[in-house]
């Protein structure tokens, strides 16, 4: 099963000079490729399988040279802890950059804000999102070359296609942060995030704001894409994700709490909510 999903993968988005190939891996993980066509080379996203990810990589490019990670994760630590060690014995002389050196093998630690390129014209910003855990980043990678690009968003388990990451090691004042950081990025930005979670939280989101048509469109894409990941943006996700609409009355009807609720009870109210969810599409 997890070979036919890799196999589907390479529906690839491009965005500009570079291309972004998303890696099924696990039951529903996403790594990604970021590739730079003029050079053919590659950066790997969150390589939770490095076998994986190496087979994509022979697909479409001549040499991987840099890893990105998004976090580290307690509940998981030898599969992640796996991935970067793996990863480095297998591509000894690439970069493995990270939030913290919680995640082994880390060749780099990055900051909130901190900026740097991969190749000659894809440009990276570190976008610090503490909350899922207190280290995780997101990178924003835009073309250098093509003036205001918005480009595309690696959200790891900080926001997903209509949804948001678990408060493993933060708040719900952290998470609203961390969204409202991500919502300042142009609203062309495409999202590339860390699981294919998009079926359960439309149905989720139905659940909260049954009339919102924003939502029907994204149950529409669900239903049709098997891989969505890639498919939206930054301004849709503040259409159709309640997460981020913790300001609209719907949502904090559908919430269950007061209309002049603070944000964080809005947040710890529907994160609880979708806690405790099973409906699926």
């Amino acid at each position: 099963m997890i070979m036919q999903a890799i196999r589907r993968c390479f529906s690839s988005s491009t965005i500009a000079r570079m291309k972004v190939v998303p890696v099924p891996v696990r039951s529903d993980n996403y790594a990604y490729l970021i590739i730079e066509e003029a050079s053919n080379k590659a950066t790997a996203v969150d390589p939770w399988d490095v076998s994986a990810v190496s087979a994509a990589a022979k697909k479409h490019v001549a040499a991987t040279r840099l890893v990105l990670c998004d976090i580290h994760h307690d509940a998981i630590t030898l599969l992640i802890g796996g991935f970067a060690q793996e990863f480095a014995s297998t591509y000894p002389d690439a970069a493995i950059y990270g939030g913290s050196n919680q995640s082994p093998a880390l060749t780099k630690i990055v900051t909130d804000k901190e900026e740097f390129t991969l190749g000659d014209n894809i440009a990276v910003k570190c976008l610090a999102t503490p909350c899922h855990t207190q280290d995780s980043i997101c990178y924003h990678v835009t073309d250098k070359t093509k003036q205001n690009d918005a480009g595309g968003v690696f959200t790891g388990d900080t926001l997903f296609i209509g949804g948001c990451g678990r408060f493993f090691e933060g708040t719900a004042e952290e998470m609203d942060a961390a969204l409202t950081y991500l919502g300042t990025l142009p609203d062309k930005t495409v999202v590339y995030n860390g699981h294919e979670y998009t079926k359960g939280n439309v149905a989720f989101a139905k659940s909260v704001e049954s009339d919102n048509k924003a939502i029907a469109k994204l149950e529409n894409l669900a239903k049709t894409n098997e891989i969505t990941t890639g498919l939206t943006t930054i301004g849709e996700e503040k259409e159709w994700n309640v997460f981020m609409r913790l300001e609209d009355s719907a949502v904090r009807k559908g919430a269950g709490v007061a209309v002049d609720a603070p944000k964080n009870k809005v947040m710890d109210a529907l994160r609880e909510a979708k806690n405790n969810f099973r409906g699926n599409l």
